[in-house]
């Protein structure tokens, strides 16, 4: 949903001919795939983080079109709220020392754009969700002014054909109305990305949902939302309740959301792009003038938009993507189960966590999900969501456990192995997994450390809860520009 629209009416023409030229491009794929024409060469990264933006009250700053101006760098984009910018990184090889290249690089850039946001009246906070965003902030000014996201609006609110109801039960309890999407905006992500060769992606992809439990449970970073105490990452069943196009009857018959962890374990990477077309209706029916199949015919490399515009409105943690560059198609994994923060160096740790995981496992000779059923790993995501570092989790040979003592006995090393696998230097790996094993040992997470801070400010009964917040989220910029892993960072 990066790529700009230049309609925002469609007719039921418009998504006829969508349909069957959609159909077309995956057939195309199909084709691609048979053939064997893809880059499968050294495995490749990616990154995005969002980013909320904030002002000297460290309350949201609806100012995401000065900032970016500021800024002045095409990498940085906007994203569904005016308090919103996202950061995209260039793709980069993982052996060697490039995760410590990556590290020093994003926190130049952070710090630099941080700078530059200053002029303009706002500050940047690498947050899952904002703990001072409100009810009353989420109104139709929110929203950024690109024509995509008004007609991603328009085309969702008029699918579920009602408003919508947004209830979240946790310490709190949350039950909030809205009649458009810009509730989406609160949750902030940080996105792996990992290409790989189309026959290895099923392995992958598998792989990754077996682990996003443990992703979220130790990298949870989202405990409040509208001043209530939810889950420890609230960014999922926020973000999938505030993006569903099924009113409730479609509900009660089974209708697949549009945000889902997914039904089954995948034997192909085509299995989800059919789904796609199978499944999901066009949201915004914009067909290319190019002929998938005539391009490659040609010898061509056809960049089958609609199939990209159509999956980037489908919004599986665990996602596909089909690019191409440099005249050259892939296909990689987008990993979008985490918030983003609290450090740059803890989002490398989450970062180095799962690639080392996902490669371990889609490599080993006995497939972790041939033991580990879909529906275990689905309530292992829920549950980590919910619990956050205290979940436990279901897992093939030891039952039900803690997820850090889970991680500690057996991910970490796990990961280690992964990661050394795929070149990644051993200093590196000691430090960024470190990192995750401290937070284990600590148990302390972003999620948890909020917790502890917001309880420590309300002590005593000197300020109310939104103060409270306020206060934890001003101690928690000023922590995040240290780098110093969330595990160490002092309470109070």
């Amino acid at each position: 949903m990066g790529e700009d629209v230049d309609r925002t009416d469609f007719t039921k023409h418009d998504r006829t001919l969508y349909r069957a030229k959609s159909q077309r491009c995956v057939e195309v794929l199909a084709r691609m795939l048979s053939d064997q024409k893809f880059d499968v060469s050294e495995p490749m990264i990616g990154l995005e983080i969002e980013f909320n933006l904030i002002g000297a009250d460290h309350r949201p700053a609806m100012k995401n079109a000065e900032v970016l101006a500021a800024i002045g760098d095409g990498d940085f984009q906007t994203e569904l709220g005016r308090f919103n910018i996202e950061i995209n990184v260039a793709p980069r090889e993982l052996r060697g020392r490039s995760l410590a290249g990556l590290e020093q690089d994003l926190r130049a850039r952070l710090d630099e754009s941080d700078r530059l946001a200053s002029t303009v009246g706002a500050r940047i906070a690498m947050i899952g969700i904002l703990p001072t965003l409100t009810v009353e902030d989420l109104n139709g000014a929110a929203m950024s002014v690109e024509p995509r996201y008004a007609a991603l609006n328009d085309e969702i609110v008029t699918a579920r054909g009602e408003g919508l109801t947004i209830d979240i039960a946790g310490e709190d309890e949350l039950s909030v109305y809205a009649e458009t999407i810009i509730a989406e905006a609160a949750c902030t992500s940080v996105q792996f990305h990992l290409q790989m060769s189309p026959q290895s992606y099923p392995n992958y992809w598998n792989a990754a949902g077996c682990v996003a439990g443990v992703q979220l449970a130790l990298g949870a970073n989202s405990p409040f939302l509208f001043g209530k105490q939810l889950w420890h990452e609230t960014r999922i069943p926020l973000f999938e309740q505030a993006a569903d196009t099924r009113p409730a009857e479609l509900k009660a018959q089974g209708v697949r959301p549009r945000v889902w962890f997914g039904e089954r374990w995948i034997d192909s990477i085509l299995d989800q792009f059919e789904e796609n077309t199978t499944y999901f209706p066009a949201l915004l029916p914009i067909r290319d003038a190019e002929d998938p199949m005539a391009v490659y015919e040609r010898g061509g490399t056809p960049q089958l938009r609609e199939l990209r515009m159509h999956n980037g409105t489908i919004y599986r943690w665990n996602r596909p993507v089909y690019d191409v560059a440099r005249d050259m198609p892939h296909v990689r994994l987008e990993n979008r189960v985490l918030p983003a923060g609290p450090t740059v160096v803890d989002v490398l740790a989450n970062g180095a966590f799962y690639y080392g995981l996902v490669h371990g496992l889609a490599t080993a000779d006995d497939p972790l999900w041939r033991r580990l059923s879909f529906d275990a790993a689905r309530q292992n995501f829920y549950a980590a969501a919910r619990d956050g570092i205290a979940a436990r989790l279901s897992w093939p040979g030891l039952g039900e456990s803690p997820a850090t003592e889970l991680a500690l006995t057996t991910l970490l090393p796990l990961a280690d192995r992964g990661l050394a696998d795929l070149g990644v230097d051993t200093a590196i790996r000691e430090r960024l997994l470190g990192v995750i094993e401290q937070r284990c040992l600590r148990r302390v997470n972003g999620a948890q450390w909020q917790l502890l801070s917001f309880e420590h400010a309300l002590a005593g009964g000197r300020v109310g809860r939104a103060e409270a917040l306020r206060l934890m989220l001003e101690r928690y910029v000023e922590l995040m520009h240290s780098n110093q892993p969330v595990h160490s960072w002092p309470i109070g």
